[in-house]
Parts: C-alpha cells; structure tokens; sequence
C-alpha cells in the first residue's frame, strides 16, 4: 500500500496542465530561446491548486523545459517510500547513484514580507517597443506584466531624464543654464510622452493598473553639476540643492497631471560612480558623498517631498552597490541628523554581488528594521572580463540571476528589480555604448523577440511570489539544492527549487503540514512549486 500511494503522486506528477502555450524553441550553439512573432508567443496559464495537499509544479532548465507544469500531492509523511521503478524514464540510468535531498520547512521562524518584482522601462526600451509590430508589443506586454498569462511583474523603473540606456544623454531645463526657479521646466519631454503611452498601453493590455512605479534621476542638467559635464568626476553645486529638490517635485507634478502616478523616488542612480567610477563609466551621473547627500536630504529633498502634494510617495536611499551598505546611511545622518528619517527604503544594485558577502543586507535590514529593503538594478555583461551584450540561450546567465535573486531573498531584501525590459541582439541602442543582457531581446528586423533563460529564472520567482508574501525558514540537506519558501496571502505555500547540480536528484519535502512528498529534478534547473 506504501508504494502505490507513491506510484499515484508520482503518476499525478507526470500529467501535465494542458493550459498554457508552449514555448518555440529555438537553438543557438550558445543555448536555446523561446521565440514570439506577431501571431505566437508562450504564455504561463494556471490552475492553481485548491484541495489541501495538491500541488502544481513549474519547472525550466538547461535542457530546454520552460516553465513546464505537472501536478500531484503530497501524502502523509508515513505513508512515502521511494519506490525506483516510478521515476522518471530518462534518469532511470541514474537510479543507483541520484543523488537524494531533503528539504524541510519550518513555518514558525518567518521573515520579511515581500514586496515584488519588476523591471526598468528606459529609454532604449521605449525605442525598441515602438519598432514592433503592435501584436508583438501586446505578446511582451503579457509576458512581463500579466498575472494570468504572464510572469506577473508589479514594479516598475523609470529613469527621470536621461540614463545610460538612452539615444542621448538629457535632462529638464537644460535651458535656460544657471536657472533656480527651472522656469522651462514646464512640460513633459516628447521621450516621455512616448514613454508614458506605452506605459497607458501595457495597463489597457494586462489589466494591472495596479503597477507600483519607482523613479530615479542619473544627472541634473550639467549647469547645476560642478565639471558641467553629463559624465566624469562631479557634485551638486551648493546653491542648486533647494533647485535639485524642486526638480523631483516638478517631475512628479508633470507625470501626475499625465495621469501616472509614482509609489517612490530615489535619492539618485548610484553616486559612486562620480565619485570613483568616472575613471571608467562614462555615462551620466552625479557624484554624491554620503556627508553631502545626508544634507541635501536631511535639509531639502526630505523636507520639499514631504511638505508637497507627493508626501506619501516613498524615498527610497542609496540606489548603489552593496558595498555601500551599511555605512553609507550612518554618514548620511552625520551630514544631517534628519536624513535617514527621511527615507521609507534602502536601494542596492547587484554589479558586485559576487565579490561582496550577502551578510551586510542583513545588517542594514537589522540596523533599519522599518525601512524596506530593495534590489533596484541588475544585468550581466558590464563587466571588461565578460561578454558584452545578450548571448542568446545562456543558461549560465539565467543561474546568475537564480543565485542572487534567491541570495537577495535569504538575505532581508524585500523588492527586486531587474534591468532594461527588452533590448536589441548587441544590448542597447544607448549613447554610452554600455551594452548589456536582457531577459527579452529584439532582433534587428523587429518580427521577432526572444525570451532568453533568464526570462523564465525570473518568473519562477516573480509569477509565484504574490506581493505580501511572507519568507519562512527552509533548509536543505545538500548546497548543490538551494530553496526559498513563502507564505502567500491566499494561504498557499509556494517553494521555489534550484539544483545547481551537472546531474539529477531525488528530493524529499517534508512540510509538516502537509506532509512528504518526492521529486526528481532535472540537472542544472529550476522548479516553483505552488500548493494549498
């Protein structure tokens, strides 16, 4: 009886949902990609599980499933003995030597409460959306934004001005130069009319008007800057701190009266970079010591935002590498003791993850325990020693962001938000020639776009990871298996698996209030199990 209660999980486990569309594959000697044209692209459609114990279970990985669905339960914890001859026929070779891994749960030790996931709308996104066919911008709309067919995405970067990622480098009010009332500050630049369209157009599409959008600026207008340059080494003029403060206020001014409104700003896109990173970046930016910026926030941003009509809009600090915390914010209230009462968020970008320990998210989570905590930046492909660009059907890359976004995760982060939405097959077009990877690429011709790897890394977390979920504690009895598990507010549990392993394993979940159930997963892949 023990074995044929096993045979039936496993049995359900193999009978896939028939709901979603499948992905067309195509190989590339550098991995494979799901491709969409103007009259297909594949779609995530569930059905989630409603009976106490039923799971469906989403699996991608290297050797070309993505977000593969198949169902069955778990079972009382007595009742499961592994029985070899259910497994699956493909790694019945490997029977005598799978590896086997248990995963436990413990729901009592709960931690931070997630926010969501998203992606940056920039301007070389905003480009490359308007040279697609208008069936083909629908199909990345979906892809990204929808929570029925989509990977459910709920945030949203917009640069305000220019950033990297555009044909040119801009700000408001350039002209007239030297103007602290930005008198021409006026309008909405035409790059944002654009932008704010098909903004409007991806809500119509999806139906999630419910997109928290976060703002951040790159450079003032070079008049305002001390080298009046967009690049290179700078600071904020002293006289024009009142004025830069006034310029976000404007913005959100604007932007509102367009009809879209912003759930946070930030202090500014990564102040180092003009502080150490101009002997190399050569993009706008805008130099900012945190004794500097604490003033400028303690005694004007902070102040101006909250006294105006957006003082429920969030600011957000930081906006920079990991390695910036958490000392940066300690500086920032040496240069006014008001400063970080000022802020609703840490910010932190993930250039550097790799090379700098995960442990001092926790101490900025511990040494700010009200403010959330979010990832506001990351791709692959800046580094000199890497690939610049998208390399299409990169598994490698996709476990890049597997590793970190769960990393983040363990690690206090509330929020995570990836880089451009979709760029071209050399990674832009922008000015700074600062080309990089995307989750969706456009060809040259605009017909096609592909769903790289990383596409479907990303929803495993953002489709399944419903804002307010709550993280629990989940251990695993070997590394080359990493786990996450949430609590969502439907009262569903999710987990989401990674084997980092060259070969497959047999995994055991013990939740106990579930009970056991058993799985083989595939070498080099990731699985999000959603269950009642």
């Amino acid at each position: 009886m023990t074995s044929n209660l096993f045979v039936v999980t496993v049995l359900l486990l193999l009978s896939a949902a028939a709901a979603s569309l499948p992905c067309a594959l195509r190989h590339y000697p550098t991995g494979s990609v799901c491709v969409c044209n103007v009259t297909y692209c594949d779609t995530l459609e569930l059905v989630e599980p409603t009976v106490a114990g039923e799971f469906v279970l989403v699996s991608s990985g290297r050797d070309g499933i993505r977000f593969q669905q198949s169902r069955g339960r778990f079972v009382n914890a007595s009742q499961v003995d592994f029985h070899p001859a259910v497994m699956r026929a493909r790694y019945r070779r490997f029977s005598r030597s799978l590896k086997s891994v248990t995963v436990e749960l413990n729901r009592k030790r709960r931690f931070q409460r997630v926010a969501g996931f998203g992606g940056a709308f920039t301007g070389s996104v905003s480009y490359n959306l308007k040279l697609l066919k208008p069936e083909l911008r629908m199909s990345i709309y979906q892809a990204y934004y929808s929570k029925k067919v989509g990977i459910g995405y709920s945030f949203m970067r917009i640069p305000i001005g220019g950033c990297d990622f555009d044909l040119k480098p801009w700000a408001y009010n350039e002209l007239p130069i030297n103007d602290g009332k930005l008198s021409n500050f006026s309008r909405l630049d035409s790059r944002d009319v654009q932008r704010i369209d098909q903004i409007k157009e991806l809500m119509n599409v999806t139906g999630n008007y419910e997109i928290k959008i976060m703002g951040a600026a790159w450079s003032p207008p070079k008049w305002m800057k001390s080298n009046n340059d967009w690049s290179g080494s700078s600071r904020l003029k002293e006289e024009y701190y009142q004025t830069w403060a006034d310029y976000h206020v404007k913005y959100l001014h604007l932007m509102k009266a367009a009809g879209i409104d912003y759930w946070a700003i930030s202090t500014g896109n990564e102040p180092m970079n003009a502080v150490i990173g101009f002997l190399f970046i050569r993009f706008m930016s805008l130099g900012w010591t945190a004794h500097s910026q604490g003033r400028w926030v303690g005694a004007h941003l902070g102040p101006t935002l909250r006294n105006s009509p957006f003082k429920s809009v969030k600011l957000f600090g930081g906006d920079d590498q990991r390695y910036t915390l958490p000392w940066w914010y300690s500086l920032m209230n040496e240069g006014h003791p008001n400063a970080t009462q000022y802020l609703d968020g840490l910010a932190v970008h993930w250039y550097w993850d790799g090379i700098t320990p995960p442990g001092l998210l926790d101490q900025a989570a511990n040494l700010y325990p009200d403010k959330l905590l979010f990832n506001t930046e990351a791709s692959l492909g800046d580094k000199p020693f890497q690939t610049h660009g998208p390399i299409l059907g990169s598994w490698d890359r996709a476990e890049s962001y597997i590793t970190y976004i769960m990393q983040d995760l363990e690690h206090s982060v509330h929020g995570w938000i990836d880089w451009n939405l979709l760029l071209n097959e050399i990674g832009g077009p922008n000015y700074a020639k600062n080309y990089v990877e995307s989750a969706v690429v456009i060809n040259s011709t605009g017909e096609e776009l592909y769903k790289q790897p990383i596409f479907y890394g990303l929803g495993h977390f953002s489709r399944f990871i419903t804002e307010d979920s709550i993280r629990f504690e989940t251990t695993s009895s070997d590394s080359g298996l990493a786990v996450v598990g949430f609590e969502r507010p439907d009262g569903k549990t999710t987990l989401i698996f990674h084997n980092k392993r060259s070969s497959p394993c047999e995994m055991t979940v013990r939740d106990p209030e579930r009970g056991t159930t058993q799985l083989q997963l595939p070498p080099k892949s990731v699985h999000s199990i959603l269950y009642a």
